[in-house]
């Protein structure tokens, strides 16, 4: 019987899936998320993707509970009547391109420098008909119950949630002259928000670790805490878990994880750079071109995965060039030689988070668990664990979903603990391990280039 249903809103596309209680998954729809360009401005379609969330949870059929999951620091701001004010802008769009980093904002969040945070979103925005900002699950979960509140996981990527005790931090959003009114009150995954009718049956919409990647994490399949977790998609947000903040360098972000854990990452540029370059070449097909880059020459040319000239989107092709010559480097010659150089800068960005993580925290890793989308890419997969020196674990491939949907089931009284439910994952979903392999020699040559 299927009792759970997932609403997983990623980046570049959506997803419903629906589970029973022993976490066997069935997409129930899937659709493209696509921003829209208007009068030079970068806008989500946000009520597109409502449309498709109705129309993914009418093929879902009766369920028991609803959770909403998706990318994080976008939002959407109401009125004193409860309407939106205007599509989100996506953090893509340039709008927060002068923004600078605050030791100030550091120390109370935690949330590692971004431009596009939260934080620096609402500065640049117009508030004064604003009565509430809620984050894009949020905004999801009111228009399908009513109710308003902010889930805390994601709240804690806004940049403006006290990292020690999880409330907004009222202190720096008077400092910033941000109106405290549109910050609503928070909710912790396992609350419910409402009922939600679907078809002729109500369902409970149930709150969950809506930021995706605290649902990735949920559903890393570790049996025990040294481990360090890689949640591969459009992004690539490689880190450890911890049970206290760390605030010793800004380049790594402090965000919130259920029952009180720490997300300690780093954000890495991710598959936007490889999704990019297929855009640009005419959307050839994936698996071919990988077999040829799996066989293309290693460390022919590489780049810093998370140069800030990655981030917007464009032709892809022509800045890996262009930073390729900016080093000293021959571009690739032909497209199975970009995919290759993509492959091995994600995994040197990988390598570089991984190492600086473990300094950080002293926290020891005996194996990368990377799940989401990124694992079903085998030739990423293997040069990760060979640029990290460490055993890779890929897989669930669809672990915000999977994670999703198990707060819905400890809600439930399915599971407990966060143990059971990891190992749950690692008891019912597909994984494949891949062994380090090679020297290192080369890794550490590449690396040394990018420095």
């Amino acid at each position: 019987m299927t009792v759970f249903a997932a609403v997983d809103l990623g980046a570049s596309s959506g997803r419903v899936i629906v589970s029973d209680e022993s976490l066997r998954l069935s997409e129930v729809h899937r659709f493209p998320n696509r921003p829209v360009r208007v009068s030079g401005t970068l806008y989500w379609n946000v009520l597109g993707l409502y449309r498709e969330v109705l129309h993914g949870l009418r093929r879902a059929g009766r369920v028991r509970s609803v959770g909403i999951d998706s990318w994080a620091v976008d939002y959407g701001l109401l009125d004193s009547a409860g309407e939106l004010l205007g599509n989100p802008v996506h953090y893509r769009d340039g709008r927060t391109r002068a923004a600078t980093p605050s030791d100030r904002l550091y120390a109370v969040s935690g949330i590692q420098f971004l431009p596009f945070n939260t934080v620096y979103q609402l500065l640049a925005d117009q508030l004064d008909r604003a009565e509430t900002m809620l984050l894009i699950p949020d905004l999801i979960a009111y228009w399908l119950t009513g109710e308003i509140g902010a889930e805390v996981t994601n709240a804690s990527t806004t940049g403006l949630l006290d990292v020690h005790d999880r409330t907004w931090a009222g202190g720096v959003i008077d400092e910033l002259g941000l109106p405290s009114r549109i910050f609503p009150a928070l909710r912790r995954p396992g609350d419910p928000i409402g009922a939600v009718l679907i078809g002729d049956s109500p369902a409970t919409l149930t709150t969950v670790a809506s930021h995706d990647t605290a649902s990735a994490v949920v559903a890393v399949p570790a049996a025990s805490e040294r481990f360090a977790y890689i949640s591969c998609g459009t992004w690539s947000l490689v880190g450890v878990e911890l049970t206290s903040p760390v605030l010793t360098s800004p380049s790594f972000t402090n965000e919130a994880g259920i029952d009180g854990t720490i997300r300690y990452l780093r954000n890495v540029m991710g598959l936007w750079l490889l999704q990019e370059c297929l855009r640009a070449w005419g959307e050839p097909e994936l698996e071919p071109l990988l077999a040829a880059a799996a066989a293309s020459r290693p460390f022919a040319a590489v780049v810093d995965a998370g140069a800030s000239a990655f981030l917007p989107p464009g032709d892809m092709p022509a800045r890996i060039a262009a930073e390729c010559r900016r080093t000293g480097q021959d571009p690739p010659a032909d497209l199975p030689a970009f995919v290759r150089c993509v492959m091995e800068s994600l995994a040197l960005g990988h390598r570089a988070a991984v190492r600086q993580a473990i300094e950080l925290t002293g926290r020891q890793v005996e194996v990368i668990h990377l799940v989401g989308g990124g694992s079903r890419n085998a030739l990423l997969c293997q040069l990760t664990a060979d640029a990290c020196g460490l055993p890779v674990i890929a897989g669930p491939a669809e672990a915000t979903a999977v994670g999703n949907i198990l707060v819905q089931a400890r809600t439930a009284g399915v599971v407990a603990t966060l143990a059971e439910m990891r190992a749950l994952v690692a008891a019912t979903q597909r994984l494949t391990r891949y062994e380090p392999g090679g020297d290192g020699a080369g890794w550490t040559e590449a690396a040394a280039l990018l420095q």
